[in-house]
């Protein structure tokens, strides 16, 4: 983060919480119809699609079987197969989870060579990237225009950890899930933008050996292994480690080292009692990363000309970035019937921070900035206890699918009291950096914030026939959120017992591969600590409320997959006043439509696309009324292709793109954000070499080497990364 007190939930460390604007629903009606028609048009392709293929499959019927062995695309990238974690509401599919989602497996991980989790989601219209990486910004996101909160919105295997800074190895992961919008009801207080949960590999029934070798532009080198499998008696003990070292020079002309570890084990204690545990620690050092631009205080209504990100122009003498991350858990799970299956769970996660980060305080369109530096070391600790019971029962002739448990959590804020804040030098954008500053070493650390949960929730999906469920939830929340000084005596704190979030949704099958539904859940993220950028420095501000109302459509066919959303969130607007106090004052609406496809055409050909349109303003308040919320823009696209290409049998290439239209910068809507375009490619040759398979792959990054302009927060940007080469050699044995 930029600033070392800033803004966000309990921590001072956080970065000025970004002022919500909002659009009346009413003056939307276009949309609304649009959105209508477009799910209407959805339903009746899927129907006229599902005669097709029966009547198809009645012609064909008669036809002798053929076998065929071989290595094939995935016909449906959008994974609506795949299984979610939805916290209180369990696990379900994408297919049967009445909000809308997002998965990314390992394998499109490997593909597109993630660096952020920018690339991670780079093909949903939905989320709009504003990491950079190599930096402390490498897992900030925005989602329908909201910014994911980094104390609440990030999990492990559905766990919690504080996320700020940490830039996870997406090697260790099976997939990345996204649950888009207010998740109060599944995973307690947080922001309405979403969650995103990082799912770990875990055992495997056959063995696992592979090794991957890697190279980033500037100079980066990275090795991989991951090994897995089962042992023991009838096979009742399985492991699966994976190990990564990466380090180098970066595109910047800065550096990187990074070397994470993750092991997850489990075992078939009896046929019915089952226990897992799972590890991962991560250490990463980053120097002379690119700084952020702080924008709050400039003159003018343009901001200047987009400099270059490939080098060190910007970047003043001793900047660097430590993050240690360490994350446990532990479980265990019973078969009570073949109906019931109760489990218990502990996790723990600490992480730490050593940070000497430059932000330069913009002036005017000639580029001239004050160059501040921020110094200093935190840390977090995150515990969670969770207990779930999972199963399903009939009364008369409806079917339950209940989910019923507790969970407690604690989370503990440390910042160091003697961190450095200071103005070190000026400069201009276009020319070099020349200021210096020799990093502190001796930081104290205090706690400074502490945020407790109990929480007790329960879920019932009820199938009222083959075709109609309704799914309702309750969690009923304890709440404590406490600031101290660094003497130790607390002073702030905010409390309040029996808060309780409701979900409800309505959800029509008219055939198994389809769901349309409707859904309503409520959220309650924690009050902002204000930081040192405003009058009322340490006020500790009440949690906020916001609604979402969603009305969507999913059906995965054999050949192709659809989605499409029509959703509106409601959430209390906070922003600073005239006067420079951060105040609660108003509604943030957001409103919006999103739609996806991906089709396989013919044995070779596979092309998908993603759209999002949306409104945002503020509504009622007494300021900014009618102005767009800073960070959401109003469209984004998406598009994708691959290719197979049949005289290279293993051979494919691929190639996307992503349209951001332009953002507003500030609640006030003094300064705006061009839009632009990123292009992506990318090949895979996957064959065998000495009776091993072995997978080559190859990606370019922002081939056109697109400068831009790109938003990290209210009032913060930064220039979009280069272009970046990455080719990889894998090895399965």
């Amino acid at each position: 983060m930029s600033n070392a007190r800033l803004t966000d939930g309990a921590a001072r460390g956080a970065r000025p919480t970004p002022e919500p604007a909002l659009p009346p629903f009413s003056k939307r009606s276009t949309l609304g119809l649009h959105a209508g028609a477009t799910l209407l048009v959805l339903w009746a392709a899927t129907q006229a699609g599902r005669a097709q293929a029966q009547e198809a499959t009645g012609k064909e019927a008669a036809l002798p079987t053929v076998t065929v062995t071989a290595e094939s695309q995935d016909p449906k990238p959008q994974h609506l197969d795949a299984r979610v974690n939805g916290g209180a509401l369990g696990a379900r599919t994408q297919l049967d989870t009445p909000f809308s989602t997002t998965v990314v497996k390992s394998e499109d991980l490997a593909e597109r060579q993630v660096s952020k989790l920018g690339d991670v989601f780079a093909l949903d219209a939905s989320v709009s990237d504003n990491s950079g990486a190599y930096s402390a910004w490498a897992s900030y996101l925005t989602v329908r225009g909201l910014p994911l909160d980094w104390q609440n919105a990030y999990r492990i295997d559905g766990k919690p950890f504080l996320s700020y800074a940490i830039t996870l190895p997406y090697e260790h992961f099976e997939q990345i899930e996204l649950l888009k919008g207010s998740s109060g009801f599944m995973y307690g207080f947080g922001s309405p933008g979403g969650i995103v949960n990082y799912v770990t590999k875990k055992p495997t029934e056959q063995p696992v050996r592979s090794i991957d070798v890697g190279y980033k532009s500037d100079s980066v080198w990275s090795e991989h292994v991951d090994l897995g499998g089962r042992f023991g008696a009838d096979d009742r003990f399985g492991y699966r480690l994976n190990a990564t070292h990466e380090e180098g020079k970066t595109f910047n002309d800065g550096g990187i080292r990074r070397d994470s570890v993750s092991l997850a084990l489990d075992a078939r204690l009896t046929r019915d009692l089952s226990w897992n545990f799972d590890t991962l620690y991560q250490k990463r050092v980053s120097t002379d990363q690119t700084p952020s631009i702080y924008t709050g205080g400039y003159v003018g209504t343009r901001l200047p000309s987009v400099v270059r990100s490939d080098n060190q122009d910007l970047v003043g003498g001793g900047q660097h970035l430590t993050t240690d991350l360490k994350f446990y858990s532990t479980g265990l799970q019973y078969k009570l019937s073949p109906d019931w299956t109760l489990s218990a769970s502990y996790s723990h996660s600490s992480s730490t921070r050593s940070r000497n980060e430059g932000i330069l305080f913009l002036q005017d369109a000639s580029g001239n900035y004050d160059d501040y530096r921020s110094d200093s070391r935190e840390g977090h600790r995150f515990d969670q206890w969770q207990a779930m019971a999972e199963g399903r029962l009939r009364t008369g002739a409806i079917e339950h699918q209940l989910t019923l448990g507790a969970s407690w959590q604690k989370q503990i804020n440390d910042y160091s009291s003697n961190d450095i804040y200071q103005l070190i030098g000026t400069g201009n954008i276009f020319g070099r950096n020349t200021n210096g500053y020799a990093s502190a070493t001796d930081f104290s650390l205090y706690r400074n914030s502490d945020i407790t949960q109990r929480a007790v929730f329960a879920s019932d999906t009820v199938k009222l026939s083959e075709q109609w469920s309704v799914l309702a939830g309750l969690r009923n929340t304890d709440y404590q959120q406490n600031g101290y000084g660094i003497a130790g005596d607390r002073t702030s704190e905010y409390a309040k017992n029996g808060v309780v979030t409701p979900t409800l949704a309505l959800m029509f099958k008219p055939a198994p591969d389809t769901t349309l539904y409707t859904s309503y859940v409520e959220s309650l993220e924690p009050g902002s600590t204000v930081g040192n950028l405003y009058a009322n420095d340490g006020e500790l501000l009440k949690p906020l409320k916001s609604k979402q109302y969603e009305l969507g459509i999913k059906t995965d066919r054999e050949r192709w997959s659809g989605t499409a959303a029509l959703f509106r969130i409601e959430r209390g607007a906070e922003y600073a006043n005239s006067a420079n106090v951060l105040v609660q004052d108003g509604q943030a609406i957001y409103q919006g439509l999103e739609l996806a496809a991906s089709t396989r055409l013919g044995s070779q050909w596979q092309i998908g696309g993603n759209l999002m349109f949306l409104d945002s303003a503020y509504r009622r308040g007494s300021s900014n009324v009618g102005n767009r919320v800073a960070g959401a823009p109003n469209f984004v696209a998406t598009a994708q292709v691959s290719y197979a290409v049949p005289q290279v049998p293993g051979l494919k290439l691929s190639a996307d793109a992503k349209y951001t239209s332009g953002t507003m910068l500030d609640a006030s809507n003094q300064l705006k954000l061009p839009g632009y375009a990123i292009a992506n490619i990318g090949a895979s040759y996957a064959t065998r070499i000495g009776g091993h398979d072995t997978t080559f792959r190859f990606a370019v990054n922002n081939l056109t080497n697109k400068r831009y302009w790109e938003f990290q927060y209210d009032n913060y940007i930064k220039p979009g990364d280069p272009r970046t080469f990455s080719v990889s050699a894998k090895v399965d044995f």
